[in-house]
């Protein structure tokens, strides 16, 4: 067997970005796409990364990149823009001293957000343009509630602004159920609703107009949905991602997975269906709404544990100051390490776990 491909570490773009998807389809491990809303989110998505010798994606929904920018800038679109740009630079500052190679992406954008999008591509030029390197390794266009010829044409033409950066395009075709940061519906009915399970021809439309401009990845919906939801709710069918990725190198050759696909809603999934995705070349699971529990599960026990110190300065009881305890520094890493704790987990089902290809 020839030697694992190494990569500098940091973050990924163009062909070493294609070098890791490759070495995650290869090798039969995904990567956790983890979304963030602050420093902390991308200091443990790192920390964690690091701790399991694995690479990683860090993504922005684009409410979490205006929560980023701060609550209190009054244009929402610069917030969006500014607070992703933002973020990125960050990543971009502290990803190589990790040691780990990381994934720049951001979430879903329906049509109302493409102008979003656009402006975030508008910085990533300019970073282009003094560096020789794009800002992000993709953007993700979710233009699933669209018609499928609108999609496609939309998706091409942002394609065709990103192929000359390096970057990558994260396309959907069929619906992820639930809803995320105002995409989608919480309306849940996975076990019959035909728009969760993407239909392979649909795929293979998409790989004949997009791969001739450039790379791009599928969300391809096999019943997942967004969120957390009892067992039985969801009704997952990996077996729809090996038709598609058997469709397409049947008519077009490309190896035995020919698409990058990526897997959306999959907090709570159940680890065999996570293993199966897997193996039909899913190289990207998006997780959010686990790693909010566990960041906000470690700070709230802190504080019922120490409630005085979250209502008076002094103890009334002991008259002794509680700032060591109130302190943001201290509540705020217990989140932080409670998200490692989650992501150890992450790694482990997706088996990324020692296998980052930084060198």
């Amino acid at each position: 067997m020839s030697a694992p491909t190494r990569l500098k570490p940091g973050v990924v773009t163009g062909e070493d970005y294609r070098a890791l998807i490759a070495a995650c389809q290869d090798g039969g491990y995904a990567l956790p796409a983890v979304n963030v809303v602050g420093t902390n989110g991308i200091n443990a998505v790192l920390e964690a990364a690091a701790k399991n010798r694995s690479d990683v994606i860090v993504q922005l929904s684009n409410g979490g990149a205006r929560f980023y920018a701060g609550e209190g800038m009054k244009d929402a679109l610069q917030a969006r823009i500014l607070g992703a740009v933002s973020a990125a630079q960050h990543v971009h500052l502290l990803a190589e001293q990790y040691g780990v190679c990381v994934v720049l992406h951001t979430d879903h954008a329906n049509k109302g957000l493409i102008p979003w999008v656009e402006g975030m591509i508008g910085h990533g030029e300019e970073h282009f343009r003094r560096t020789g390197r794009p800002l992000f390794s993709s953007h993700m266009l979710d233009l699933s509630e669209e018609s499928l010829d609108f999609n496609l044409s939309e998706c091409a033409r942002v394609l065709k602004r990103l192929a000359p950066l390096g970057m990558s395009l994260e396309i959907e075709l069929g619906v992820t159920g639930g809803e995320e940061d105002g995409i989608g519906s919480e309306d849940l009915d996975a076990a019959n609703n035909a728009h969760l399970y993407t239909q392979p021809e649909d795929v293979l439309r998409a790989y004949e107009e997009l791969s001739p401009i450039g790379h791009f990845s599928v969300a391809a919906s096999f019943g997942n949905v967004h969120g957390v939801y009892a067992p039985g709710n969801v009704k997952l069918r990996p077996e729809i991602l090996g038709a598609s990725q058997s469709l397409v190198a049947e008519r077009h050759g490309g190896g035995a997975k020919p698409l990058a696909l990526v897997f959306h809603g999959g907090s709570g999934s159940e680890k065999e269906k996570i293993a199966q995705a897997v193996g039909f070349g899913v190289f990207k699971m998006n997780i959010d709404t686990d790693t909010q529990f566990a960041f906000a599960e470690s700070i709230g026990g802190f504080v019922l544990e120490n409630e005085a110190a979250f209502r008076h300065q002094i103890d009334p009881q002991s008259g002794k100051p509680l700032k060591k305890l109130y302190d943001p520094r201290k509540w705020l890493r217990l989140g932080e390490q409670g998200m490692v704790r989650r992501l150890d987990e992450a790694f482990a089902d997706l088996g990324a776990a020692g296998k980052s290809l930084a060198g």
